[in-house]
């Protein structure tokens, strides 16, 4: 399997109250074998976000898209069109592009079902899956589509959630033995993040070999 066809970019809000969906779908990529990209996976701040993100995308052959935080939440505020944005460049390198770029495949998550069509009316007709904003279910989402898009042979998405907790409580107690506060794991860097998560899903497959 090629890099690219290892990779998963993911597309998705960056506020906190997304992370507790966050944290799962990454883990569960991993957990398949994949690599996810994100763009929080580089600290460089004199990279322009849109030449990442469009890097990201054309690394990679499969993309989430989550769409669940595009209507603002007060009056006044502004709709929220990253996520859209890149969707919209994801779905342009598979229409537009050549070679390898025309096999690309995504995932579209929403909150809740049909609301998308109020933002994005042309996207009716394709396969939206929501997640009611619980992150256990985002797991069943991400899981039945690496397993139906990718072939992959995956165990069940309960096993696979409470994997994730078992590795968010573990990294918990050994980030906690080295001086971490609360905050510091709640906001740890993503790049590092990645990495734990890695190392324990590998480790786990060692210990199950």
């Amino acid at each position: 399997m090629s890099i690219f066809e290892r990779n998963v970019f993911i597309n998705c809000p960056f506020d906190e109250d997304f992370y507790g969906i966050l944290r799962p779908i990454i883990f569960t990529i991993i957990y398949a074998g994949l690599t996810p990209r994100i763009s929080l996976e580089s600290l460089d701040s004199g990279a322009s976000r849109i030449d990442q993100i469009t890097r990201l995308i054309e690394e990679s052959k499969y993309a989430i898209h989550d769409l669940s935080r595009m209507r603002a939440n007060a009056k006044g505020e502004y709709f929220r069109l990253n996520m859209p944005l890149e969707l919209g460049l994801d779905l342009g390198a598979r229409k537009f592009g050549s070679g390898k770029l025309k096999h690309k495949q995504c995932l579209i998550l929403e909150a809740e079902p049909h609301r998308y069509k109020a933002a994005i009316s042309d996207l009716s007709g394709s396969d939206i899956y929501h997640h009611e904003n619980d992150p256990a279910k985002a797991v069943v989402a991400v899981r039945n589509w690496l397993r139906g898009t990718c072939g992959m042979n995956l165990p069940g998405p309960t096993l696979i959630w409470d994997s994730f907790n078992f590795f968010m409580a573990a990294l918990y107690d050994e980030l906690s033995s080295w001086g971490f506060s609360d905050d510091d794991i709640k906001y740890l860097p993503m790049p590092e993040l990645i990495e734990y998560m890695i190392s324990w899903v590998c480790s786990e497959a060692d210990i199950g070999a």
